[in-house]
């Protein structure tokens, strides 16, 4: 499958390399939805390749996919906390999930 540029795996997933927590966006995608350190980016970005997740998934709008990709993997309450615990980092985010 072709990759659309969306930015949906830049925002929905957490990406360890980046320190990205789930379902946050990730500090290196412009508002045009494409990386700005393409160059440079983690390996695991560079192995990433569009798939079937990415066709089930399909929506008009970079929010739509991201929902759709959380609900996919029913990480929406997860990623739901993360975002209201105003977690920065995928560490900090892990620390406060495992307190509870």
């Amino acid at each position: 499958m072709e990759c659309t540029c969306c930015g949906a795996c830049c925002v929905a997933p957490d990406i360890a390399a980046l320190d990205k927590p789930l379902g946050l966006r990730c500090p290196h995608l412009g508002a045009d939805n494409l990386c700005t350190v393409y160059e440079r980016r983690p390996q695991v970005c560079r192995d990433y390749a569009a798939d079937e997740v990415c066709r089930r998934i399909e929506a008009p709008t970079l929010e739509e996919r991201v929902h759709n990709y959380l609900a996919l993997f029913q990480l929406t309450a997860e990623a739901e906390a993360v975002r209201k615990s105003g977690c920065a980092s995928m560490r900090m985010a892990r620390a406060i999930r495992e307190r509870k």
